[in-house]
């Protein structure tokens, strides 16, 4: 976790959020690296669940939310950790992640009861601050997805099975964030809540499970370092029938990196009036305040039917932690040397391709390799980086070691011929190519 960590700040992917004042823990900032290998997480999950998909539309909901949203959602009851107090160092503790029944900060054993602490934000909404006057910071993205349920089937006449998706920030105020980027107070989530006829879930939730352990496969992280567990029945969240957690192997050990849950019809239910109308799961809290009816109805029987739901939710900062640990390596050159690789899948590196004059600063070289680096930034691809370092060997080191697939060097034998040399990271071959072929050859390693 050093190792990254300290890469992480060297190169420009992650930093220490607030720094230059002694920091805020659990927060951090995403460097010019660090957002654009976030950002391609994210647009990858995107493609994969929206625009692969005939059955799945997008949202992009508020982050405030009313209160009442969190009350029938169970948040307000049920989101909380249990939290020790030191009385000797005042340090505080999540007592479930205490190894021992002792202070880790100090040793001492001299600990308060455990007392339930709310991980929710709240913050004052209009001019006047009182109890009747503020949100929450949503801790999670699903409930708006619920609450827009109603909204997406009228706009877009969907049919079950169908789900919506949906990328944001959430916020969860951890008593003990740790781990660099894994356990953090403000984070980004990608969620689909997928609805499906009561009946089928279980098949949903098998095939839902699968397609994540493949997509995280097609990310770069081996299927050799995923396990999933079964989340026993007394372990449940309050709204879950089945959860299956993706677990990863990470620097810090073996943690959940996603987690599908079969959630039944509890939201939909929870967040509908006239429930005495519906099937709904017994679980569900009695519901007073809302004006919808969360439930789609059979054209033929006008009967209606909440639907269940199969929830894969994946937090983004885990994501970019797991696959910077799977990409990471320090090779063996032999004669003392090493090298630092970032093995990055093409598609989401952060910069596509360097092109590298030959010699700094000479006005012929630098002019094709300008031609080039503008012409490959037309395909949408990504960054495309010009590298006029005039230093071939600690070119190619650097963009090793921040994950650049390709390197495409522009020399002397490029003013005869108008080919050049592209170098692949991971093997380090060398090969000629004509620079009319590389807007192919790129998209060809980028897209496949």
């Amino acid at each position: 976790m050093e190792e990254l960590v300290a890469l992480c700040k060297r190169r420009g992917f992650i930093f220490q959020s607030n720094e230059i004042y002694g920091g805020l823990q659990g927060l951090y900032d995403y460097g010019p690296l660090g957002v654009e290998l976030k950002n391609n997480l994210k647009q990858s999950w995107w493609r994969e669940m929206v625009f692969d998909r005939d059955d799945v539309e997008g949202l992009d909901a508020s982050i405030l939310t009313k209160p009442s949203v969190l009350k029938y959602s169970g948040h307000e009851d049920t989101f909380t950790d249990p939290l020790v107090d030191c009385k000797e160092c005042k340090s505080r503790w999540r007592a479930d992640q205490l190894k021992s029944k002792n202070c880790p900060s100090c040793g001492s054993d001299n600990l308060t009861d455990p007392r339930p602490f709310n991980l929710m934000f709240k913050t004052s909404v209009g001019p006047v601050e009182d109890s009747d006057s503020f949100a929450y910071l949503r801790p999670e993205t699903a409930q708006h997805i619920f609450t827009n349920f109603k909204n997406v089937v009228d706009s877009t006449s969907k049919q079950l099975p169908f789900g919506i998706a949906q990328i944001g920030k959430a916020f969860r105020n951890e008593i003990t964030p740790r781990n660099f980027v894994f356990r953090v107070r403000e984070f980004e989530q990608m969620e689909l809540e997928f609805f499906v006829v009561p009946g089928t879930d279980d098949q949903w939730h098998e095939s839902w499970v699968e397609a994540r352990l493949n997509w995280w496969n097609q990310q770069g992280v081996n299927k050799d370092n995923l396990e999933l567990y079964h989340v026993p029945e007394d372990e449940l969240a309050h709204y879950s029938k089945a959860t299956v957690d993706i677990m990863y192997k990470f620097p810090h050990g073996l943690e959940e990196l996603e987690g599908i849950a079969n959630r039944t019809d509890f939201d939909l239910g929870s967040h509908s009036k006239n429930q005495q109308d519906l099937d709904i799961h017994s679980s569900v809290l009695e519901n007073n305040e809302s004006n919808a009816r969360l439930a789609t109805q059979d054209h033929d029987s006008k009967k209606w039917t909440v639907p269940y739901v199969i929830e894969p939710s994946a937090g983004v900062d885990r994501g970019v932690l797991a696959v910077l640990n799977e990409a990471y390596k320090v090779e063996d050159l032999g004669d003392g040397k090493t090298r630092t690789v970032l093995e990055l899948k093409p598609h989401l590196a952060p910069i596509k391709a360097a092109v590298i004059p030959l010699k700094k600063n000479h006005e012929e070289l630098v002019k094709i390799a300008s031609e080039i680096k503008k012409d490959l930034q037309k395909l949408r691809l990504g960054r495309i980086l010009l590298e006029n370092s005039g230093n071939i060997g600690k070119s190619y080191r650097r963009h090793d070691e921040i994950g650049t697939p390709l390197c495409i060097t522009v020399d002397f034998e490029t003013l005869e011929d108008q080919s050049v040399t592209i170098r692949d990271r991971d093997s380090m071959q060398q090969n000629r190519i004509k620079i009319s072929d590389l807007s192919n050859y790129l998209e060809g390693l980028v897209l496949n």
